[in-house]
């Protein structure tokens, strides 16, 4: 209808028995429409639902493991989060550290260097290794379709 004041939309939004609704307050000028404000809410609450709805949770599971870990605790630690990313869940690898083990950092960043290396086909380094307290944790997510595809 165009540009007109706030008293003549009202004064046709009560003669078509409708409401005077204000659609984009941030614009300049203020955009409104003449609607009934009852079906717009519930319109709006089932475009909601259904957003709701198609949303995906991503979890977040945690695998523990120590700078001296053998190969084949190692391995099965690697089987774990290759199961948990193609399942879609991102992974947080955390390698703590007991007493004097702390002096050994660089065997820790190794060992998730090659974790990293092992599921890099699924997964991807979201945070790189980083040293928290006593524990270094590094963090991986699944790879997105798109991200395949190249």
């Amino acid at each position: 209808m165009g540009i007109m004041s706030v008293r003549d939309a009202l004064k046709i939004a009560t003669e078509k028995e409708l409401d005077l609704v204000e659609v984009a307050p941030n614009a300049r000028p203020v955009v409104c429409r003449i609607m009934d404000y009852g079906k717009h809410k519930y319109e709006q609450s089932k475009r909601e639902k259904e957003a709701r709805r198609k949303q995906k949770v991503i979890n977040v599971k945690e695998i523990r493991m120590s700078p001296k870990i053998d190969d084949h605790d190692f391995n099965v630690k690697a089987r774990s989060a290759e199961r948990f990313l193609s399942a879609g869940d991102k992974v947080k690898v955390s390698v703590r550290f007991r007493g004097r083990e702390i002096v050994h950092k660089d065997l820790a960043q190794e060992k998730l260097q090659e974790l990293a290396t092992l599921v890099k086909d699924i997964g991807a380094v979201e945070r790189p290794p980083k040293l928290e307290g006593r524990n270094m944790i590094m963090i991986l997510a699944p790879k997105s379709d798109k991200e395949t595809d190249k």
